[in-house]
């Protein structure tokens, strides 16, 4: 066996042979147990690869630790390394369905396509320009094509895979050479708006456009000449088309809700208009066969439709919660892949309509292209989140959902006076209340808000919930029935972003995008002091002290303020401290600290009276959108723009009375030492890595255990889709004692 670091330059310097020699090896193995072997280790190699290139150790410090309890190659090489370090809670039982991740794209990704070969895929982005990507490695191997002047939306191979053709919001189309990136034919020009959609047809030698001028035009790709068209009929833009596999026919969609099918030696309409989605029809495509046409729609569903009669013949098949963007059929028309706004991918069968896998998440925008590769092995997606993924089309055994919970941003969470509950308000405009030991939903969706919900809240005693909206209203909810008590309180001019209860429950405090703070009878919903005035941008949170006779307040201005409850004055402040604006504040359960999130991501303490910080708190991946103190103060719970809830360990002694000691590289732990031994307080995460205060590479973790990692202080991690990751770092050795791992 190979020295440690003989074997890890062996590995490094063979990852990408290895990558692309896998397929071939594994179909002439005669032993499934060798070509298992041989398949895992290129699995590896591919997840695990930024993270070898970058350090040659974490070949075993990450690699084994977190590839998947079923891996062949980590399940062999584990045993023989006992001081690595051990997820206890995290670790995938196989391989997740995403196989790579693309990036390069200075804007959102709008269109993806494979080469016939599978070998290539072509990508056309917001940012004006074109890639070509090399499918196994991710490697760029062609661009950015330059020639666009505004945003490209539409890009495709052609058959051969010698030309790739674009349309762009510049009214024009291109087609490039896919070798050299030269431009061989255009700008071709005569659409009167955008060119939303291209494609080539089957012999290569027409391309099909369709354009926000309500057209579709079919040129020779040779020439560049229209050979037919425009084509009009439909009386919004065209927003897709497509070929039928035999050329004869075209099919578009519209942001009018129809279909049509068109003869493309004629250009009469030979099929439609199809008739029953209710909003924009985004994608179509046909069937290898030319029998059925799939369309994807802004009214979330997709359907499958008879292209001789113009039946439905599957659907509408629901199941995304936004707009639908993108729809394709597999080679063998078995499956249907769907991309939407929700950021979630489906496969569906084609049959029985039924989600074959997904919803696969891994994308945080809108997904805007997917399609098969050639075998049906792979799918590729391209999102407004700037990348590209590959996922693999028949595993899925890893991805989770969907769950029940919240489908949009988490924006406020409160807990229930003994703790067993934690209400929570989001993006998708409803509330829900939680059960906080098994993370549960035990109430709702409450449903009644027409738009965001900013901030919520429980009563004391626990019998009501308030909550404040972007739709500028106030509501009181009973949390054991969910009906509306109190409300819609309308005072405000603009959103309502934070509100409170007073701890005998009489009065309600809220605080807006009008940049005043208000505070009303509980009962019967009049105003009784303000609007408190001195905030220079929207105020962002407020909260009552627990004796009543403070309210504390944050705002976009980056400060916290301290108000008296019965004058209105300022008491403290303005605290300044947050690099960006302020999201919300509350008090302690003394009222001796107030806790502060923000959108620079982190969450401060602050003394009351003096006005002294402590701090900050890190762990969350994206702004900081609400914290609470628990009732006993000993915890702290936050939620943020990733979607997840965390909860935090505020014992004074650890966050607020004294900061905990830096280890400086190289770090090693001993035996019986925890996570906090080796988390420190200013630990972060930069592009899977943990690295700390020195910047020394602690351990790299794959994208799937990022979101839910458990940080020192963390408790509890709730979210939609998000698979917590617990780690035991006892035995862990690392930095320059990194080769002590072996038994």
């Amino acid at each position: 066996m190979f020295e440690p670091a003989e074997e890890s330059q062996c590995c490094l310097k063979n990852a990408t042979f290895n990558s692309r020699l896998e397929s071939g090896h594994h179909a002439q193995c005669t032993n499934d147990d060798i070509g298992s072997f041989a398949k895992d280790a290129a699995k590896l190699v591919s997840v695990f690869g930024p993270a070898i290139s970058q350090s040659t150790p974490h070949i075993y410090l990450s690699v084994l630790p977190f590839a998947p309890q079923a891996s062949p190659v980590a399940e062999h090489y584990r045993p023989l390394f006992p001081k690595i370090l051990n997820p206890r809670r995290g670790k995938a039982d196989g391989w997740p369905a995403i196989v790579a991740v693309m990036k390069g794209h200075t804007g959102g990704v709008s269109s993806i396509a494979f080469s016939q070969d599978g070998k290539r895929i072509v990508s056309g982005s917001y940012d004006q320009t074109i890639r070509v990507w090399d499918s196994e490695t991710g490697d760029v191997v062609l661009g950015p094509l330059e020639g666009h002047t505004s945003l490209v939306y539409s890009v495709a191979f052609s058959q051969d895979g010698k030309r790739i053709v674009s349309g762009a919001y510049d009214q024009t189309i291109r087609v490039w050479d896919s070798e050299t990136g030269d431009v061989v034919i255009g700008p071709l020009e005569g659409h009167t708006s955008s060119v939303r959609s291209v494609i080539f047809s089957q012999d290569g030698k027409d391309i099909v456009s369709g354009s926000d001028d309500q057209t579709i035009r079919v040129w020779d790709s040779a020439t560049g000449d229209v050979v037919l068209g425009p084509l009009k009929g439909h009386t919004s833009s065209v927003k897709s088309v497509a070929f039928s596999q035999d050329g004869k026919r075209i099919v578009s969609g519209s942001y009018g809700q129809t279909i049509r099918v068109w003869d493309s030696e004629m250009g009469n309409v030979v099929l439609g208009p199809l008739e029953g989605h209710t909003s924009s029809v985004n994608s179509v495509v046909f069937l290898q066969d030319g029998k059925r046409i799939a369309s994807g729609s802004d009214d979330q569903t997709i359907r499958v439709w008879d292209s001789e009669t113009g039946d439905v013949d599957l659907g509408p098949l629901e199941g995304h919660t936004s707009s639908v963007k993108s729809v394709a059929f597999s080679q063998d028309g078995k499956r249907i892949v769907s991309g939407s706004d929700d950021q979630t991918i489906r496969v569906w069968d084609s049959e029985a309509g039924d989600v074959f896998l997904g919803p696969l998440e891994g994308h945080t925008n809108s997904i805007k292209s997917v399609a098969f590769s050639q075998d049906g092995k792979y799918i590729v997606s391209g999102s407004d989140d700037q990348t590209i993924r590959v996922w693999d089309s028949e595993t899925g055994n890893v991805v989770l959902g969907p769950l029940e919970g919240h489908t949009d941003w988490v924006n406020s969470v409160a807990f229930l006076q003994d703790g067993k509950c934690i209400v929570s308000g989001s993006d998708d405009k409803t509330i829900r209340v939680w059960d906080s030991e098994t993370g549960d939903v035990v109430l709702g969706p409450l449903e009644g808000h027409t738009d965001w919900v900013n901030s919520v809240a429980f009563l004391e005693d626990g019998e009501r919930i308030i909550s404040g909206s972007d739709d500028d209203t106030i509501y009181v909810w009973d949390s054991e029935t969910g009906d509306v008590v109190l409300g819609p309180l309308e005072e405000h001019t603009d959103s309502v972003n934070s509100v409170a209860f007073s701890q005998d429950g009489k009065h309600i405090v809220s605080g807006s995008d009008d940049q005043t703070i208000r505070v009303w009878d509980s009962e019967t919903g009049d105003i009784v002091l303000g609007p408190l005035k001195g905030h220079t941008s929207p105020v962002t949170s407020v909260a009552f002290s627990q004796d009543g006779k403070r309210i504390v307040s944050g705002s976009r201005d980056q400060t916290i303020r301290v108000w008296d409850s019965e004058t209105g004055d300022v008491v403290l402040g303005p605290l300044e401290g947050h690099a960006s604006l302020v999201n919300s504040v509350a008090f302690s359960r003394d009222s001796k600290h107030i806790v502060s999130g923000s959108d620079d991501q982190t969450i401060r303490i602050w003394d009351s009276e003096t006005g002294d910080v402590s701090g900050p708190l890190e762990g969350h991946a994206s702004l900081v959108n609400s914290t609470a103190f628990s009732q006993d103060g000993n915890c702290i719970i936050s939620g943020s723009s990733d979607k997840t809830i965390c909860l935090w360990d505020a014992e004074t002694t650890q966050i607020v009375g004294s900061s905990l000691e830096r280890h400086t590289c190289p770090v090693s732990s001993a035996p019986g030492s925890g996570l906090g031994d080796i988390f420190i307080d200013n630990t972060r995460h930069e592009g899977g890595w943990l690295v700390n205060s020195s910047s020394c590479l602690l351990f790299w973790l794959p994208s799937w255990n990022r979101k839910g990692l458990y940080w020192p202080r963390t408790l509890l991690v709730i979210g939609r889709g998000v698979p917590p990751t617990q780690l035991d770092l006892c035995n862990f050795v690392h930095g320059d004692s990194w080769h002590k791992f072996k038994a």
